[in-house]
């Protein structure tokens, strides 16, 4: 087949081939005994021209994975090593996913559909290559509600449920299974850099730093092009870490092999939003050291951006990258400040006024322990837009962040539905367990369609 006839603005690449030899791995997907369609995103499919699919085609490519005409004719199932809780591992890789496909975005960007559940790999260890059903919710909604607040994410692209009964210890079982589809802008982590050094191969090390700035970054090859990598990384990461403290999200596994070189947030497991703003609040029970706490998720993320430099010092000086490296801390501080207006819904100043307002927002919400989604809806636009009837506002941090506010204007025309409401979207962990008890008890899925409804309105209300 030469062509999808339903989906004539579909784009097939297949770029990936040209590192494919030392990056990754021919696999072929789990045969699974059902294929049920429980998600298909069709807002995402628009963008690579996938949306006129019909159900069957959908899951003829999403569940069963026949190959996208004119795109990868076998996933490959990507190599890396990487740091887990500052643990250097070599035992890794995609155990339990691979890349399916490539395509252009009706930007003309290379995108990637990878997966998540779809069957063992030479790097499975001893895992059994599957996704829970439930584990596929929490990704949608996790995925849906950071593209809501603004953060560069990987989408949930597709959730197939394949009839198995899985087996876990932090989920009563047996389970059932699922196999979910991403939609990203790269699948290369950090962690394919630090496998290429540690093995010491360098011309394929120098290979993958020109294909990352080619397909990620639209530049060429040239003497300074690992320190260029890491300048455009550390950009990139910067503004994620910052991302993360606007939305209150906590991502909980921070490790060199969940960074993505595109600089996207992906890889969804123990995450959290957290109810205030508590620079301590962890998402995995077992960060016991609190090493990815939502404080201190700019720092992890920094050092995992060292160890990409690390893994470039045969190919760069290291003083070139020491400079680049040392772009994280200014790059972060002016993301924050940008992503935090953005979420109040006020315009820039361009001044030191606009530094001021963001420490004032964070002693107040910090103080206060008000929870953050409610400030954010309460202040959209850069004033207290109902009756403060709880107090909630009535303590001295917010008489400062008052103050801050004074001479900014909204940068949001609050007409949506979405601001008469009378309490803001959230994602808190209650009703995580809440929309997926229905569909565990009785199948019922309208509360997730709901949900994800709702999120999409407020990413709506929050673009203007």
């Amino acid at each position: 087949m030469s062509s999808i006839p339903q989906a004539p603005l579909f784009q097939p690449e297949r770029v990936i081939d040209a590192v494919a030899d030392f990056l990754a791995d021919p696999v072929v997907a789990a045969d699974f005994p059902d294929a049920i369609l429980r998600f298909r995103n069709d807002k995402a499919a628009a963008q690579i021209g996938l949306d006129t699919l019909d159900d069957a085609q959908w899951i003829a490519h999403f569940g069963r994975f026949t190959p996208l005409p004119g795109s990868l004719p076998q996933p490959l199932a990507l190599r890396y090593h990487g740091h887990q809780f500052r643990v250097y591992n070599p035992d890794i890789g995609d155990g339990r996913g691979f890349l399916f496909a490539q395509m252009r975005d009706k930007k003309g960007r290379v995108m990637d559909l990878g997966t998540k559940g779809s069957g063992q790999t030479p790097y499975s260890r001893f895992g059994d290559g599957r996704l829970t059903l439930k584990g596929a919710v929490r990704e949608i909604l996790a995925t849906e509600m950071l593209e809501a607040l603004g953060v560069e994410t990987s989408r949930t692209f597709s959730v197939i449920e394949t009839g198995e009964a899985l087996h876990r210890g932090d989920e009563p079982s047996p389970t059932r299974s699922a196999v979910l589809v991403r939609l990203s802008h790269g699948h290369i982590r950090i962690g394919s850099f630090q496998r290429l050094a540690a093995l010491g191969q360098t011309e394929a090390l120098k290979r993958l730093v020109a294909y990352a700035l080619s397909i990620y970054y639209g530049e060429t090859d040239g003497p300074d092009a690992a320190v260029r990598l890491v300048r455009h990384v550390v950009a990139r990461t910067a503004d994620m870490a910052a991302s993360f403290m606007a939305a209150g999200f906590v991502h909980g596994v921070l490790n060199s092999d969940n960074i993505n070189i595109s600089g996207e947030s992906f890889d969804y497991g123990p995450w959290r939003w957290t109810p205030t703003f508590d620079p301590g609040f962890t998402a995995a029970y077992f960060d016991q050291q609190g090493l990815y706490a939502f404080g201190r998720q700019a720092e992890a993320i920094h050092w995992d951006v060292v160890q990409l430099a690390n893994s470039l010092l045969d190919l760069a000086e290291r003083d070139a990258l020491v400079e680049a490296i040392d772009g994280f801390a200014p790059a972060y501080r002016a993301a924050l400040v940008a992503r935090v207006l953005w979420r109040l819904g006020v315009q820039p100043r361009g001044t030191e006024a606009d530094i001021a307002l963001v420490t004032a927002l964070e002693t107040a919400l910090y103080a206060s322990k008000v929870n953050i989604d409610r400030f954010y809806f309460d202040w959209a636009g850069g004033q207290l837009r109902r009756a403060d009837a709880d107090g909630l506002y009535q303590q001295a941090e917010f008489s400062d962040l008052t103050q801050a506010l004074a001479g900014y204007h909204p940068r949001l025309p609050l007409t949506h539905g979405y601001w008469a409401g009378s309490a803001p979207c959230s994602m808190h962990i209650d009703e995580v367990e809440a929309i997926w008890a229905p569909i565990a008890d009785r199948d019922d899925w309208s509360a997730l369609t709901a949900k994800v409804a709702a999120i999409r309105a407020m990413g709506a209300a929050l673009a203007g």
